[in-house]
């Protein structure tokens, strides 16, 4: 075998290699991807199939968050930089960072009327997040009133 057809066929096999490798990355990516749903792609594309687990996120709306019934329901509004909205209803212990104007994403499904219906809800904080634990003496309204 002549030098060039030897490197021919390595050019090839690596080529093939390198195909076959990105086609399982890409494969295994896409099976595993973990996007949320936001009121503008939802008012765009429509709702997902009815009962389909699905993730949407947002900002609790400011003023929408109410807790009828028992008080162990609570329903809020999540909106994004649309007019779009959706309305989700939640059954349970709400997490600490969650209220007003957070970010927030809903795991749950749509029922045939298109209401949103929580199982888990994932509260959303910036990078400069600390608990009120860990906050440096001298930081917050407690320290001002000494």
């Amino acid at each position: 075998m002549r030098a060039r057809t030897r490197r021919l066929w390595t050019f090839a096999v690596a080529a093939a290699l390198l195909l076959a490798a990105a086609t399982l990355a890409f494969v295994a990516l896409r099976q595993n991807a973990n996007l949320f749903y936001t009121p503008e792609v939802l008012a765009e594309n429509g709702i997902p199939e009815i009962g389909k687990d699905v993730k949407v996120g947002g900002w609790v709306a400011p003023g929408s968050l109410t807790y009828p019934g028992d008080g162990s329901e609570i329903v809020f509004t999540v909106i994004d930089n649309s007019p779009a909205t959706i309305t989700v209803s939640f059954t349970g212990i709400a997490p600490d960072l969650f209220r007003e104007g957070q970010g927030v994403v809903a795991i749950g499904s749509f029922d045939a009327d298109g209401k949103f219906t929580a199982r888990q809800l994932l509260a959303k904080h910036d990078e400069n997040y600390q608990p009120r634990e860990l906050k440096p003496l001298g930081a917050g309204p407690a320290a001002s009133a000494s």
